[in-house]
């Protein structure tokens, strides 16, 4: 995330937290908490995160962070945006018997999870620890949800996915809240190790 400056403040910790939200009912949903009939609600609430992920990643990128700008930019488009239309149609198609080829979703997942494991190392050098962790977590969690929906893995590593999201949830909101209390504290109130690669 950038660092305050004179113009606008980061709103990465309201990223992080859409993020969260993701992560959680991911989580649910994968790991069958949630049955599959709180897929158009789940497709709400990514639709809401679409619109705070958007405005992070312009900012973000309008205050020079390479790497955060572009990963909210397209985890904006592709994961809420998307991912939110995407359950409110699959579940009216199958409300309907609508014939829809789902597997789609692990091909179009697949270049976001190539995208994702290239991209780490960036946050490996720039982000601080328990982001980078969160990535790292995430680089599972979507190998799992692209391979199942390509028909490739069994739907019995949802559960495998399900926990690596809510496992990246729970570093979100801590980078998150973070970045909130140390700045209003001007101390460190929950600590931000330093990035793991130098």
């Amino acid at each position: 995330m950038s660092e305050h400056n004179a113009g606008w403040a980061t709103p990465g910790p309201a990223g992080l937290v859409a993020l969260a939200v993701a992560c959680f009912t991911f989580y649910a949903i994968l790991s069958g908490t949630v049955e599959s009939t709180g897929a158009p609600i789940l497709g709400i609430w990514l639709l809401g995160g679409f619109v705070v992920q958007i405005a992070v990643a312009l900012i973000e990128l309008k205050n020079g962070h390479l790497t955060g700008g572009n990963v909210f930019l397209f985890f904006s488009a592709f994961f809420m945006l998307v991912g939110g239309l995407g359950f409110i149609f699959k579940y009216f198609a199958a409300l309907n018997g609508w014939p829809v080829d789902t597997t789609m979703d692990g091909w179009a997942w697949l270049p976001l999870w190539i995208t994702l494991i290239l991209w780490t190392p960036a946050y490996l050098k720039e982000s601080p620890a328990v982001m980078s962790i969160v990535v790292l977590l995430l680089d599972v969690a979507v190998f799992f949800v692209t391979f199942m929906d390509m028909g490739i893995l069994a739907h019995s590593y949802a559960h495998t996915a399900a926990y690596f999201c809510f496992a990246a949830g729970v570093g979100t909101l801590w980078v998150s809240s973070a970045g909130i209390l140390n700045a209003a504290y001007k101390k460190t109130v929950l600590p931000m190790p330093g990035p793991i690669l130098k």
